[in-house]
């Protein structure tokens, strides 16, 4: 067993030796965790956000651990910017094998109250830059013979959300959009999959808590590590979609087949998420 850091420990393989990762959102959270898992692999891992700081921090605590990760400071929305990352990776490390879409914004609150700056940054971040990181890597993993992809979709994208509208938005049509390549690239060796999450104890959600519509915390909180394992998976095996949890899995899909049981059902919801997220400050008390 090899310890990652000081919040993860995951048991060392070579499952991804001599690949290469790219992970987007890789300063925090999800997007850190999923460093961490791959490069625990074997991989060489390409973290890619926009904050040079926390972003260099991540990879330096890999490099000082005797693994192979490099920072490149970018945002995922301006392409020219992009395209220059891709090359320099392949450049770097010899071709790209797996990408990561996990870099994500939003804007919670009323739709009417949304400006439109607001909605097309969300739509922009969530949607439309993992579909051209997409198509940036498929003449890459070509080369390789191979590859995959894995979009950091959510349970939002599952089941309508109030309050995240365009959030909710974005993240049906990526699994839209996964769906549907995942089926164009069907026999061709690169896999596009999709992880689903639920309720993720990261800053994402943890430091506007007041802002998070009780919903979300009647389902199961995950760690950043369970999700990057689910993320780590996907790519082994390209299967299509993974979610925290069966329980997770299963209220979801209802509530999407059944819109009028979930509308019915939503307020024992946000009394349960209610509670929790009161459980969860009293155990937590930094945190809004």
């Amino acid at each position: 067993m090899r310890k990652i850091g000081v919040v993860m420990t995951l048991e060392s393989s070579t499952s991804f030796a001599g690949k290469t990762v790219i992970v987007t959102g890789a300063s925090s959270g999800i997007g850190a965790a999923t460093l961490r898992a791959f490069a625990s692999q074997g991989a060489r891992v390409a973290a890619v956000a926009r904050t040079r700081v926390n972003l260099e921090a991540r990879t330096e605590e890999l490099t000082k651990l005797g693994f192979t990760a490099e920072a490149f400071v970018a945002d995922i929305s301006d392409e020219a910017a992009m395209v220059a990352v891709f090359e320099q990776v392949s450049e770097r490390f010899g071709g790209i094998d797996v990408l990561v879409n996990n870099a994500a914004i939003n804007h919670r609150g009323p739709f009417e109250e949304a400006t439109p700056a607001q909605l097309s940054e969300v739509i922009l971040t969530n949607l439309l830059a993992p579909a051209l990181l997409m198509r940036l890597a498929l003449p890459y993993m070509r080369k390789r013979g191979g590859g995959a992809i894995v979009n950091v979709a959510s349970l939002a994208g599952r089941v309508p959300l109030i309050y995240e509208a365009a959030y909710s938005a974005s993240k049906f049509g990526l699994r839209g959009l996964s769906f549907a390549v995942a089926d164009e690239l069907a026999g061709s060796g690169i896999s596009v999959s999709i992880v689903s999450p639920g309720p993720v104890s990261t800053g994402f959600i943890l430091s506007d808590m007041e802002s998070v519509s009780d919903v979300v915390f009647s389902q199961p909180m995950s760690s950043p590590e369970e999700i990057a394992r689910l993320i780590v998976a996907c790519a082994l095996d390209g299967k299509q979609e993974r979610t925290p949890s069966w329980l997770v899995r299963v209220t979801s899909t209802v509530g999407y087949l059944f819109p009028a049981l979930r509308r019915a059902t939503t307020p024992i919801l946000q009394r349960r998420g209610r509670a929790a997220k009161d459980q969860y400050r009293a155990k937590h008390p930094g945190h809004s």
